[in-house]
């Protein structure tokens, strides 16, 4: 065993660098070695001057989704909690949210957003609901398809509201 409460053995092949030492030429022969790559590439494309700039004014360079959609799903649901949303993968999922008027019922909602143009079919909603039973138990209940619906375009409503705003001014 090289160390012991903080001891160091020598002659543990260090020749009295220590780790300290070791740790300092480790980075900088990893320094050297990203310092020698001729290219790298940028993670959203292009090069090393910056991501391709793209242009549909609807398409969003920052995130891998129409920006307006994404903003909008985050708006309409902003009364539920959020559990996970990725602006790459175009996902968002919201927690469990009952409504304070009606206790046995709650929903958990799903959001798809599919395109990087401000389309109608490039966003997919689910709806999933329970109830709570009289053990007190928490059962899947069908959501309608209609409440699906009036979100659906409740978002298209307000990424379309969103979109205007900002041609204007």
């Amino acid at each position: 065993m090289p160390f012991v409460r903080g001891t160091r053995m020598h002659g543990f092949g260090m020749h009295g660098l220590g780790m300290r030492g070791v740790a300092i030429t480790a980075l900088a022969v990893a320094s050297l070695g990203v310092a020698g790559c001729s290219h790298i590439m940028h993670p959203l494309g292009g090069d090393k001057a910056g991501p391709k700039q793209m242009n549909n004014p609807d398409s969003a360079v920052q995130i891998g989704v129409n920006g307006y959609l994404w903003r909008a799903t985050l708006d309409t649901l902003a009364f539920m909690p959020l559990a996970s949303a990725d602006p790459y993968g175009g996902v968002i999922i919201t927690d469990w949210y009952a409504f304070p008027e009606k206790p046995n019922e709650r929903f958990k909602i799903t959001v798809y957003i599919l395109d990087a143009r401000l389309r109608a079919d490039g966003l997919n909603l689910v709806v999933y609901r329970q109830t709570k039973d009289a053990a007190g138990a928490w059962i899947d209940a069908p959501a309608t398809s209609q409440t699906e619906t009036d979100l659906e375009n409740a978002i298209l409503d307000k990424a379309r509201r969103l979109r205007l705003s900002n041609l204007k001014g």
